[in-house]
């Protein structure tokens, strides 16, 4: 018979192994965290611990700077709008959105926006921009939801700014089509059959795919059917990833560097003068961009700053595969990936009932980034906000943003 749980052993997210295995990196700083006394040299750190963040997200070679097709070219609500596509050595063509007031003259301050995941995959760049009288049902919803009714691209564009959206790995123009994978597989990861011995293997590649719903369930519509097929196959993206050599944050980051590389390439912007940011899979897309690679010049990440012990312990379970990197919370925390900017402006805003984190460890992550900015000489280039209400980027919350992006893009 067994004994009852020991009400004195915290609840985590793998039991009675949390503790223990939250105290496997030690009570100080992680080994190349710019905090760890082992550092002193703000260059000589940032070399250092970016090639071993390098190392361990393993980026896949995803070509030089891609060329964009011009699809569609219009004015829409005061601004003009570039339709584009441009395609990278693997997967199907990326499909990106390019805003500027209309008759502006560049070169432009320019901001790359990331969307985010929100647990829909169907949709990528249309999630925070707004180019059309009629935006799909969905996306209105999503935007009022998380960005208080707007399309946030639109309106700091509206500022003055050239911004470029695109979709994401796995995302719209970028996602993984059922189709494409054997039926077994979609069948067996939504329920439909109990096993693979269960299935005829002559029958592996020829099973239907066309509802991925689960057993006894009538079809849903085509989004939400592909978003129910999507969230489990997060599962697969990732082990086949890693059975590659590589990470989603390897592939998201060096897709967004070179989306990167468009932008500041373009004649009607100013490449000194480029920032990024976004909420949740955009903020965590931020936080790797922005760490990597110095061209963003000011950066604002949204509803995405914790701590891997939050993740351990606590959150895992409602967070995307797109944040895990094997090995690398012995060498930074998740702050740590954000502090390689210093001394480069960087903004955090988070909320305080945000159901993603818990409000402690989000503390913890501001404190880690402020004594890395502290100690790199420029406290005042890092600040962190804090407001009231859920996992959003709402209008207040914007408009601190885009004051930020003013201050240190001189829009």
């Amino acid at each position: 018979m067994s004994e009852g749980r020991d009400p004195a052993t915290p609840r985590t997210m793998i039991g009675a192994y949390g503790t223990w295995a939250a105290g496997l990196i030690g009570p100080g700083p992680p080994t190349h965290s710019f905090r760890s006394d082992r550092w002193t040299d703000v260059g000589e750190w940032r070399e250092a611990a970016r090639a071993r963040l390098l190392d361990r997200i393993a980026q896949p070679d995803c070509g030089g700077r891609p060329h964009a097709r011009v699809r569609r070219q219009f004015t829409y609500d005061g601004l003009h709008v570039e339709e584009l596509e441009w395609r990278l050595p693997y997967g199907p063509p990326t499909r990106a959105v390019f805003l500027k007031p209309a008759g502006a003259d560049g070169p432009l301050p320019a901001v790359l926006a990331l969307h985010d995941h929100g647990g829909n995959h169907y949709f990528g760049l249309r999630k925070i921009t707004r180019t059309s009288d009629r935006p799909h049902p969905d996306m209105v919803r999503h935007q009022e939801l998380a960005y208080g009714g707007a399309g946030w691209a639109n309106r700091i564009a509206k500022r003055g700014y050239a911004v470029l959206v695109h979709d994401a790995f796995s995302f719209a123009s970028r996602r993984v089509l059922a189709a494409d994978l054997p039926g077994y597989a979609v069948h067996s990861m939504m329920g439909r059959v109990r096993r693979i011995a269960d299935v005829d293997p002559s029958e592996w590649h020829d099973m239907d795919t066309s509802a991925w719903t689960v057993s006894g369930e009538e079809p849903a519509d085509e989004i939400e059917a592909y978003n129910r097929f999507a969230g489990p196959h997060e599962n697969l993206i990732a082990k086949s990833l890693f059975c590659a050599g590589t990470t989603w944050p390897g592939v998201f980051s060096v897709e967004d560097q070179r989306a990167l590389d468009y932008l500041c390439a373009r004649d009607d912007v100013d490449p000194k003068r480029v920032g990024c940011g976004g909420l949740s899979g955009g903020g965590l897309r931020t936080v790797f961009l922005a760490g990597l690679d110095d061209r963003i010049r000011c950066a604002v990440c949204v509803g995405f700053m914790t701590t891997w012990r939050d993740f351990l312990l606590n959150k895992c379970f409602v967070h995307t595969w797109m944040a895990y990197v094997p090995l690398l919370p012995r060498e930074l925390d998740f702050p740590d990936i954000l502090s390689l900017r210093a001394p480069l402006p960087t903004m955090v805003l988070s909320t305080r009932q945000d159901e993603l984190y818990t409000l402690p460890e989000m503390q913890a992550a501001d404190g880690m980034l402020r004594a890395a900015y502290r100690k790199g000489g420029a406290p005042e280039r890092y600040r962190c906000s804090f407001h009231d209400g859920p996992h959003q980027f709402d209008l207040p919350m914007q408009d601190e943003a885009f004051a930020w992006f003013d201050r240190w893009l001189e829009a």
